[in-house]
């Protein structure tokens, strides 16, 4: 059986429903002081709100000195702004109704400096036009695809020629370039590096040409958290991690060198043991993130569960200690990826000295609050 004197256990587990998530704010503290001291400094970070969607969350980071945030949806954006995030990039390209909904997020919080990207000149056109009604300009990057090709375009006369077009525009301005490297994965750190640097060198030459043109030095938010302390060599660069506040099972894996704490945890229940070495939990595809392969969740003192079945509400697991379960006993996991898990939750339980205390409604799961 699991070891009662664990960190991730709860004292009060039977008060607790589940599938749930349970949050350790004491982690959460010490995985921000650790993101700043990889990076060098509070002002080099740029973290991703979409990691965890908590509005305590960014007042924590605020404590330690973080004022720039990335987000993904408007929501994630206005809840941001709601607790006096300072500096906020939308870092999704924002069309339909969205560009208006953008300017109207702009609107509600003055006090807030708000940007976004573009990747192409009809957005941009549509950006002007509605922010013509803002007293001041607004401010977008350009989305440089450095080799993941899910959005944004290369490096190069294309993106300078869309920068210069932003330049000439009334109610908005080019603040500078985006640059996301998720497709860099390498276990092997060196290697990870080299690929890293590779994947930059159009970046930098971009900057530099841009710079020739006249324009302001323009800024540069790149990198994930793979890739983040390689970035943080170059004193230029904004760093994107979003993941090591809460950490996960699969940032570890890839990033082993990297030194975070897991800060959220699943709980589950056996709901069935329909064999000696099987055991059915109530961890579907509802609770725990299904986009990965399996295993989508590392179950902690069960570390040799083999997973046979998932389906919506289900997870079945084979295991040599199967038998030490009984249907009503818990389970506690690290969920393989934790930003789309977060977004699976309607509250974490928020656990101190081993016993939830409080819930926190994750607000920026959904896709609207008032905006």
């Amino acid at each position: 059986m699991i070891d009662t004197t664990s960190w991730y256990q709860i004292s009060n587990v039977d008060e607790i429903a589940s599938p749930a998530m349970l949050l350790f704010p004491d982690r959460v503290r010490e995985n921000l002081n650790r993101m700043v001291r990889s990076v060098g400094s509070s002002g080099r970070l740029r973290p991703h709100v979409k990691t965890h969607k908590l509005p305590q969350v960014v007042r924590m980071k605020l404590e330690v000195g973080i004022t720039k945030f990335k987000t993904s949806t408007i929501a994630e954006a206005e809840m941001t702004a709601s607790v006096g995030g300072k500096d906020i990039l939308l870092a999704f390209q924002p069309v339909g109704p969205n560009v208006s909904r953008f300017i109207e997020l702009i609107e509600a919080f003055p006090e807030t400096q708000f940007s976004t990207l573009v990747d192409n000149l009809e957005v941009v056109n549509q950006l002007d036009c509605e922010a013509c009604r803002l007293t001041n300009p607004v401010g977008v990057f350009i989305d440089l695809d450095v080799g993941m090709h899910r959005s944004g375009i290369r490096a190069g006369s294309v993106a300078i020629k869309l920068y210069e077009a932003i330049g000439r525009k009334k109610f908005i301005k080019p603040l500078g370039f985006h640059a996301y490297d998720g497709h860099l994965k390498s276990k092997d750190v060196e290697q990870r590096s080299q690929q890293v640097d590779e994947a930059f060198k159009p970046v930098w030459e971009l900057k530099k040409q841009v710079e020739q043109l006249g324009f302001e030095k323009p800024a540069i938010v790149g990198g994930g958290t793979p890739t983040s302390a390689i970035l943080a060599k170059y004193p230029e660069i904004e760093v994107g991690m979003g993941t090591p506040v809460l950490w996960d099972y699969g940032q570890s894996q890839v990033c082993p060198e990297q030194d975070f704490l897991w800060a959220a945890v699943l709980l589950a229940r056996v709901v069935s043991r329909p064999a000696d070495n099987r055991l059915c939990i109530d961890l579907g595809h509802k609770a725990v993130a299904s986009e990965m392969p399996q295993p989508r969740v590392h179950f902690l003192g069960l570390e040799d569960a083999q997973f046979v079945m998932h389906s919506e509400e289900h997870l079945v697991l084979e295991s040599d200690h199967a038998m030490e379960f009984a249907p009503g006993d818990e389970l506690y996991g690290i969920p393989q990826h934790i930003c789309p898990t977060m977004a699976l939750h309607q509250m974490v339980h928020v656990v101190r000295e081993q016993q939830v205390v409080e819930t926190w409604p994750i607000e920026a799961r959904n896709r609207r609050l008032y905006i």
